[in-house]
């Protein structure tokens, strides 16, 4: 029975993604900082550990506890809204941390057991803000482009190994949390107030395409069985809409 590890599982897409792998008999590692075993359906499959990606202590525990792992899938992380003139170096330092960083920090720490297997895959969930340039969210979209450029180049060394490196793309999704674990600065400068507004009440528009937490599970599922998947995966109807406006992704 193949095994999961999975960062950011105490909500949104993560939670989703742990249940989806354990609806289909996988056995799941949930991984969060602060573990829950409450918020998942109890299982003999599931394991619930503490994992901190900005922590190289908590990385090597977690690992270590993990075991022998078939897929891992990275999906920690937090947004940062903020005009980029106004965006302290010290949250950008903090998103990179997690979003990029502590990303790089675990898939070193699980490379080796897959490469001396001969088999393994890493799925990275980033965004599809990394498809089209959007206003206030600067830093956080670097993070994650950060780990785009990163992702397709380590595919390219670890394939001769049988090792495969996803990206899973997701869009706007107001039923995860995303919003409201997102850090916030400098949005009341009144130089910004008009784009400020204007943005607010996009992200606030129920009638336009978006994704849904299964959308993202189902992306990450094939990512992770699929070795014909496409390396970049976009996840959810608007995902979708950019990628193809971006280059006909599927």
């Amino acid at each position: 029975m193949p095994t999961v590890l999975i960062t950011g599982c105490s909500s949104g897409f993560g939670l989703e993604i742990a249940r989806y792998f354990l609806a289909r008999d996988w056995n799941v590692v949930a991984t969060m900082r602060t573990p829950r075993a409450d918020i998942l359906p109890p299982s003999p499959r599931l394991r619930v550990l503490a994992l901190d990606v900005t922590n190289s202590e908590s990385i090597r525990r977690a690992v270590e506890e993990a075991g022998p792992l078939d897929v891992l899938v990275n999906n920690a992380g937090f947004g940062l809204a903020a005009p980029s003139e106004l965006t302290p170096l010290a949250a950008v330092r903090e998103v990179f941390e997690t979003n990029t960083f502590g990303t790089i920090a675990l898939t070193q720490a699980v490379l080796p057991q897959f490469r001396q297997r001969g088999a393994g895959v890493v799925v990275n969930v980033t965004s599809s803000v990394t498809l089209k340039a959007l206003p206030l969210i600067a830093a956080y979209s670097a993070s994650k482009a950060a780990v785009n450029a990163y992702t397709e180049s380590t595919a390219i060394e670890l394939a001769p190994f049988g090792v495969r490196l996803c990206l899973v793309l997701p869009g706007r999704s107001p039923e995860s949390r995303f919003r409201e674990n997102a850090q916030r600065h400098g949005l009341e400068h009144e130089a910004y107030a008009d784009l400020v507004n204007e943005v607010l009440a996009r992200f606030a528009d129920t009638a336009s395409p978006i994704t849904h937490p299964q959308d993202v599970a189902e992306a990450v599922w094939r990512a992770a069985t699929d070795p014909s998947a496409p390396m970049l995966i976009p996840a959810g109807a608007d995902a979708q809409a950019w990628a193809a406006e971006a280059g006909g992704l599927h």
